[in-house]
């Protein structure tokens, strides 16, 4: 009898360890796609305003609409000096 109770511990302790591995991947797997989502947004952000900035230099989105949208967002002090905003 005791080396049933030995083999169930052993096989206890091995499916421990392998639920540790597997949420260990899991984690890993979530971060991996929270980096890419991140990511993902920023890049869409920066394409957004890339049009928006490329469409006020044409001439086909009016600046002082654009600078109004700017001072009411913008309120970090570096941020607003790059879009010179008092």
């Amino acid at each position: 009898m005791a080396k049933l109770w030995d083999r169930i511990t052993t096989l206890e302790t091995k499916l421990k360890e392998l639920k540790a591995r597997q949420a260990t991947a899991d984690a890993r797997k979530r971060a991996v796609e929270s980096r890419r989502a991140r990511r993902d947004e920023v890049r869409r952000k920066i394409l957004a305003g890339a049009v928006v900035l490329a469409k006020v230099e044409r001439g086909e989105l009016d600046g002082a609409l654009f600078q109004k949208w700017m001072d009411e967002g913008v309120t970090r002090a570096e941020d607003r000096a790059l879009f010179k905003l008092r």
